[in-house]
């Protein structure tokens, strides 16, 4: 795989979009997650639409809501705009209440077209893998962090995994529940 003009604008548009936004527990520079999250598409088969989409997830939700998903559709066109969709919870400030979110989101990712699937996974993976490393180096003030506390993040990414699952397995989303199946056994409440 090359790396495609489109996508090299679409790292450039993410990284003025995100430029000063950091991860919530580690700080890290938010363009790590969406570079981590575009690596894994590209290694589970993503195309360019899927891998531009997935350097883009978070932009609607994150960055200006229906303005910035109209720049997306007019710089990436129809196909990366439905994915960055079908990847965003909410796309207006405040944000509607969490659960009622995660709720609905879930709900649309059963139905959801198979590039959206293997973003969304893609994107879970990575914060799966984040919230291991952050449990392990803080522990349970870890959940500090979280809207839904431990309960709720464990309760959110377990029920992607069987959404994902009832609508096909595949190696990513294998990936995605073994992940989820470690940080279970390794936040389970003493």
């Amino acid at each position: 795989m090359t790396f495609w003009p489109r996508f090299c604008e679409a790292f450039s548009y993410a990284a003025a979009l995100h430029a000063e936004q950091r991860r919530k527990v580690s700080g890290e520079p938010y363009l790590a997650h969406l570079l981590a999250v575009a690596a894994i598409v590209m290694e589970h088969g993503g195309d360019e639409d899927e891998a531009v989409a997935a350097l883009l997830h978070d932009a609607i939700e994150d960055q200006g809501g229906r303005a910035t998903r109209d720049e997306i559709a007019r710089r990436f066109g129809p196909a990366v705009v439905a994915i960055v969709e079908g990847c965003t919870d909410a796309d207006t400030m405040p944000k509607p209440p969490w659960r009622r979110r995660k709720e609905a989101y879930i709900a649309r990712l059963r139905a959801a077209p198979a590039a959206v699937r293997r973003v969304s996974a893609a994107d879970k993976l990575h914060n799966v893998r984040s919230i291991l490393r952050e449990y392990r180096a803080r522990g349970d003030s870890l959940w500090d962090h979280f809207h839904g506390g431990r309960e709720g993040t464990r309760w959110y990414y377990r029920t992607v995994v069987e959404a994902l699952k009832c609508v096909e397995t595949n190696p990513l989303t294998e990936e995605l529940d073994r992940s989820v199946a470690e940080m279970e056994q390794l936040t389970e409440p003493e």
